[in-house]
C-alpha cells in the first residue's frame, strides 16, 4: 500500500514538475487537498491534523523526486550503453542532458558530474563546424564543460581515479595544457599503481613540459609493470623519442 502510494506521489511529482502556470498549479493544490481530506482547517486539532498530513505527503513527494533522480541517472546510463554499442556520439549527447537533470536532484554526486566530463567530451569530438566559418566555439565549449565536470567530481572526491585520468587525457591531448594535468595524473598513478595507461599520459605530459628526467622515469615505470609486449614496445620508443629530443637540445 505505501508503495503504491509512493507512486502516485512520483507521477504528481512530475506532474508538477512540468505545469508551469499557476492555474495548473491551483489545481493540484486543490487536488491534494481532496486527497488528504484538508481544505480550510480552523481548530487546533484540524490544524495539527492537516500539519501532520502534510508532513506525511512532503517525506513521500521527497521519496518520489529522489526516485526521480535515480531513474534520470539510470536513462544517462542505457544512453551511454547504446553509444558503445552503436558509436552514435549523439546518444552522449542525450545522456549529458539526462545526467544534468540527475544533478538536479543529486547535486553533489560526484559519479554523475564524471559523466557530465564524459559525456561532454565526447559531444566535443562531433561539434564539427558545420557552416565553414572556422569557428571552434562549439566545442570548446563541450570541452569546457567536460573540465568543469571532472573537476567538480574531484573536488568532492578527491581521489576519484576516473575522473583524474579523465582531467589528464582532457588537459594533455585536447586543451593542450600539459601542465595543468600532471598534478591530476600524478595523483591516479599514485592511486593506480599498475595502470600503465595513466602512466602514458603523465609521460606525454611530463614530455610536454619539457621534464625529460621524469617523462623518461615514467617510461621505464611502465617497462617494469606491465606484462604486454606491445606496451613495452610503446614505451621503448617513447622513450627513445624524448631522449633524441633532450640530446637534439643540449
Amino acid at each position: 500500500m505505501k508503495c503504491k502510494k509512493i507512486c502516485i506521489y512520483i507521477c504528481t511529482a512530475v506532474v508538477i514538475l512540468c505545469v508551469g502556470c499557476s492555474q495548473n498549479y491551483r489545481s493540484i493544490k486543490r487536488m491534494q487537498e481532496l486527497e488528504e481530506g484538508v481544505d480550510s482547517p480552523a481548530s487546533i486539532d484540524e490544524i495539527k491534523s492537516a500539519i501532520e498530513k502534510y508532513e506525511d505527503r512532503v517525506e513521500d513527494i521527497m521519496i518520489a523526486q529522489q526516485q526521480i533522480g535515480i531513474w534520470y541517472k539510470l536513462l544517462g546510463s542505457r544512453y551511454i550503453d547504446q553509444a558503445t554499442r552503436t558509436r552514435d556520439t549523439m546518444m552522449y549527447g542525450e545522456a549529458l542532458k539526462a545526467f544534468q537533470k540527475a544533478i538536479e536532484y543529486y547535486p553533489a554526486n560526484p559519479n554523475l558530474y564524471y559523466y557530465v566530463g564524459l559525456c561532454a567530451g565526447y559531444m566535443a569530438k562531433s561539434a564539427l563546424d558545420y557552416e565553414g566559418i572556422g569557428s571552434a566555439t562549439k566545442k570548446y565549449n563541450y570541452l569546457k564543460l567536460s573540465e568543469s565536470g571532472y573537476l567538480r567530481a574531484v573536488e568532492l572526491r578527491p581521489n576519484y581515479g576516473r575522473a583524474l585520468y579523465g582531467l589528464g587525457v582532457l588537459y594533455v591531448f585536447e586543451l593542450d595544457e600539459p601542465e595543468k594535468a600532471i598534478p591530476y595524473l600524478e595523483r591516479f598513478v599514485e592511486l593506480e599503481k599498475y595502470d600503465t595507461d595513466g602512466m602514458f599520459v603523465l609521460a606525454r605530459a611530463y614530455y610536454s613540459t619539457y621534464q625529460t628526467d621524469k617523462a623518461v622515469e615514467m617510461y621505464d615505470r611502465i617497462i617494469e609493470t606491465t606484462s604486454s609486449d606491445e606496451k613495452k614496445a610503446n614505451a621503448l620508443a617513447n622513450k627513445k623519442i624524448v631522449l633524441d629530443a633532450a640530446y637534439v637540445q643540449q
